[in-house]
């Protein structure tokens, strides 16, 4: 048969297919998270303004019941499938197990109510990808549509959360591999980010959004000092993705030298929290919104607030909690954003803004999902330096994520070299063969004029 003739009704199908599929995805994935943000913000304000003692007796108590939760709910759970929505999609066949659904919700309630400082998206975009895998399964589709579905079922988590629709689907699709975009995904998780939206407003959710007074006209001055914050928010990046991989891997070396009981970490990194908020202020804690939004009115903020920030969630995280990783980089990000803003003399809620989409850029690797949230939450005016700063930010991190299980299909430089399709944690990333050899000839130059 002539693929003129056939082609174009065969993609109008496929339109149409995915619309209805992606549109009832987003539906019950909206009804979903929304159920859970609900739960979620009544526990977190009943905890939000309790005494300083009192804060410091929950951490611990919520780090154990994190603890107890995590060990025994996996323990007992039946099933080799890991509940990693990347996980799935790469390795799963888009399945993700079912029985163990409700124990990250829940473990992120008890973290943020007792003052753990993570994220509310990450247990959204697992309700979001075990959704959309249960009703993939039900309605018996393919493997490849199952990959697909439980992507569409991530965004349409991310959009729920954020209130960014565009930003929030494409962040489902580009999170799952660093370098490649499966723009045969694209379509779907827009369809099912922007239903999901749309449920979760008629839930009752609201969303805030920004205003930012910029010039209308580019200015080349401002476009390199965009540039210069978005290399620095990058560096910031790598900062905080070291410093949780450091104390995720102190907490994880002290629980096996020492034979702890795996559910007492948690337990433990509570109780360092608690230490901590005798000499640094409790704003860090929890979602540290109110902070966030201080540093995007321009207000001042304390310079060293994102290195607080970085430090409590790599603790909360790192000693066993559970919760999400990108509110936290959306605080670092307008943290640093509006101090380095103000040291180089632009507006510092304009610094924020840019900080805090290139944080995201960077440190999830998802530049193009960053740029898109800076439009959606901030207005077109952001343009060009939105850009820059996410692609400078997304390029200066080199290969380095919060999300370990990122598959890696291009190196980010010519002068490094990798295995494509393999994720960050088993990845080995080399210095080419010939950077190797220019260094070592100037090295050699340096001793011989010596």
């Amino acid at each position: 048969m002539n693929r003129t003739y056939i082609e174009l009704p065969v993609m109008l199908a496929t339109l149409l297919r995915w619309f209805f599929l992606a549109a009832l995805t987003g539906m019950i994935v909206g009804t979903g998270t929304s159920i859970f943000l609900h739960g979620l913000y009544f526990f977190t304000d009943s905890t939000i303004n309790i005494p300083l003692w009192q804060q410091m007796i929950l951490l611990p108590i919520g780090g154990f019941l994190n603890g107890i939760l995590i060990h025994y709910g996996y323990r007992h759970s039946v099933g080799r499938k890991k509940d990693s929505a990347i996980t799935a999609v790469h390795e799963q066949s888009g399945l993700m197990p079912y029985k163990t659904f409700l124990i990250k919700p829940v473990a992120a309630i008890i973290t943020l109510a007792s003052g753990g400082s993570a994220g509310k998206e990450g247990p959204c975009s697992h309700i979001g990808g075990t959704l959309a895998s249960c009703f993939g399964q039900l309605i018996h589709l393919s493997p490849e549509l199952q990959k697909r579905i439980v992507a569409c079922g991530v965004s349409a988590g991310f959009a729920s959360v954020f209130g960014t629709p565009i930003a929030g689907a494409i962040y489902g699709v580009e999170v799952l591999t660093i370098g490649r975009l499966r723009y045969d995904f694209i379509f779907p998780a827009v369809i099912a980010g922007i239903s999901s939206f749309e449920v979760s407003k008629l839930w009752g959710l609201s969303y805030s959004y920004y205003s930012l007074k910029i010039f209308s006209h580019f200015s080349e001055t401002l476009f390199i000092k965009i540039m210069i914050i978005g290399l620095i928010c990058g560096i910031v990046s790598w900062l905080f993705i070291e410093l949780y991989a450091r104390v995720r891997s102190a907490f994880k070396l002290i629980q096996q030298r020492y034979q702890i009981w795996p559910p007492l970490m948690p337990f433990f990194g509570g109780i360092l929290l608690s230490a901590l908020i005798l000499i640094i202020p409790s704003d860090y804690l929890g979602l540290s919104l109110p902070i966030m939004e201080q540093a995007l009115r321009g207000e001042h903020v304390p310079y060293l607030g994102f290195v607080w920030k970085a430090l409590f969630v790599a603790i909360t995280l790192g000693s066993g909690f559970y919760g999400g990783i990108v509110t936290p980089q959306f605080v670092i990000g307008a943290i640093a954003g509006n101090v380095f803003a103000t040291i180089i003399g632009i507006d510092p809620a304009f610094g924020a803004a840019i900080g805090m989409v290139s944080v995201v850029a960077s440190a999830s690797n998802t530049p193009i999902s960053a740029i898109f949230m800076g439009y959606e939450l901030f207005g077109n005016l952001t343009g060009l330096y939105v850009v820059v700063a996410c692609i400078t930010a997304y390029t200066i991190i080199g290969h380095r994520s919060v999300y370990p299980d990122q598959l890696v299909a291009y190196p980010k430089s010519l002068w490094m070299r990798l295995q494509p399709g393999v994720s960050l944690e088993k990845e080995k990333i080399h210095v080419s063969y010939g950077l190797l050899r220019r260094i070592i000839r100037i090295q050699k130059k340096g001793r011989h004029h010596h």
